[in-house]
């Protein structure tokens, strides 16, 4: 395991003070905070070694193409990808599963194909399938939960015997209930019935080890952010064969082999999806986001965030009046929650008022919410920064919302 108070020393942002009160950073399923290491690295990229990739045979821009695709390597490595050629930079896990469905789903499905999706899903996850169904007169299905949460796997078994599924888009981690789910059984089921599978990897990847070879995962998508890099790049992860079979994605330079008058050939993989000049930076700061998490050791990075977990559902389970959604285990480290009738956006109002972060909407999954019969959640979610005082700092704030709402017996 690793020391918490330690890590915190590495977070600038976590050492001031928010309205007058310590910060407790509970939204790191929105958005991580990023340590020292990686703002250094990225100053120095820009102090040394700045300039456009591939092209310029400087020096400059040799140091920067090797600190580009050096990026790439390590994200290979860390989900242990075959080849840093199944690597696709993009801006994030949307633009990543938005190229997988322009990409490929637009040019292999044919009409009477069948999408299936999970009531699970980010709409990163569901919007562009919506869209290329309609594109294609293809079929969109969607399994939906049992009553504690995880998904309905005798109706996803169902929708596979139907013999017309080429395309499964399922969330490896809900981010709203913290359901992990059973992705090796859809992943294998899927392939026995002839479909490819894109796996949303955005609240694992940063959680937990991955081994996209071992999954068998087709595709697989997730956000710098969320794992201690910055904003503007996250990856796609291809099986080669199937990369190479795609269209591009976005059209211009770099994607590009030959360009003639009426007609131009593609680059090959993975230059093929990187169109413009990329998040260079943004790279470098992956890389070193990965360096961070690798010296912890992922599977401490998991040990302790389920400790965490299961600290925090006990302590919230002792304060009347929250309803936690979702299942007790299997979960990810986050929870999402309400406090009787007050609307979740007060309540993360008069938690920001001591301190302590939370995130309130929808958080872009407005099907799961109307499954859940409620507009919006609060959402406490935890990473290697936190520790218990943080979940003791939102149970005492909790009980500030109850004591100004009001309504549930002190």
């Amino acid at each position: 395991m690793f020391d918490v108070k330690q890590i915190k020393q590495d977070f600038s942002v976590l050492q001031q003070e928010v309205n007058g009160k310590p910060i407790a950073y509970l939204d790191s399923a929105a958005s991580s905070q990023i340590p020292r290491q990686v703002v250094d690295a990225m100053s120095q990229y820009y102090a040394t070694s700045h300039a456009n990739v591939h092209r310029g045979v400087h020096t400059l821009g040799e140091r920067a193409t090797s600190a580009y695709e050096g990026a790439r390597e390590k994200v290979a490595r860390f989900i242990n990808a075959p080849l840093p050629q199944n690597i696709v930079f993009t801006r994030g896990t949307t633009e990543a599963i938005n190229l997988v469905a322009y990409a490929y789903g637009l040019h292999k499905l044919q009409p009477g194909d069948g999408i299936v999706v999970t009531l699970l899903e980010h709409h990163s996850n569901l919007v562009p399938w919506q869209q290329i169904a309609k594109l294609k007169n293809a079929n969109l299905y969607m399994v939906e939960l049992t009553d504690e949460g995880q998904l309905d796997m005798d109706q996803y078994r169902s929708f596979l015997k139907q013999g017309n599924i080429k395309i499964v888009a399922v969330t490896h981690a809900s981010n709203v209930l913290g359901t992990i789910t059973p992705i090796k059984d859809i992943i294998r089921e899927a392939h026995a019935a002839g479909a490819v599978v894109v796996v949303d990897a955005a609240q694992s990847v940063p959680h937990m080890k991955i081994d996209v070879q071992e999954l068998d995962a087709d595709f697989l998508a997730a956000s710098g952010h969320k794992m201690l890099g910055p904003t503007g790049i996250g990856f796609l992860y291809g099986k080669g064969e199937l990369l190479d079979s795609m269209e591009p994605f976005q059209l211009g330079g770099s994607m590009i082999g030959l360009v003639q008058y009426y007609e131009s050939q593609w680059a090959e993989v993975p230059a093929r999806f990187e169109a413009g000049t990329p998040n260079i930076v943004g790279a470098v700061g992956l890389a070193a986001a990965i360096d961070y998490l690798t010296a912890l050791g992922m599977d401490n990075v998991q040990k302790h965030e389920q400790q965490l977990l299961a600290y925090a559902w006990d302590r919230l389970s002792q304060v009347e009046g929250v309803e936690m959604y979702g299942p007790r285990e299997p979960r990810t480290g986050l929870i999402a929650f309400n406090v009787g009738d007050t609307h979740p956006h007060d309540v993360s109002t008069v938690l920001d008022a001591e301190g302590v972060a939370v995130r309130a909407g929808h958080h872009c999954a407005q099907p799961l919410h109307k499954w859940l019969r409620v507009a919006a959640t609060n959402r406490a979610s935890f990473y290697i920064y936190n520790d218990e005082q943080d979940i003791e700092r939102l149970v005492s704030s909790l009980q500030k919302v109850k004591e100004m709402f009001g309504y549930v017996t002190r």
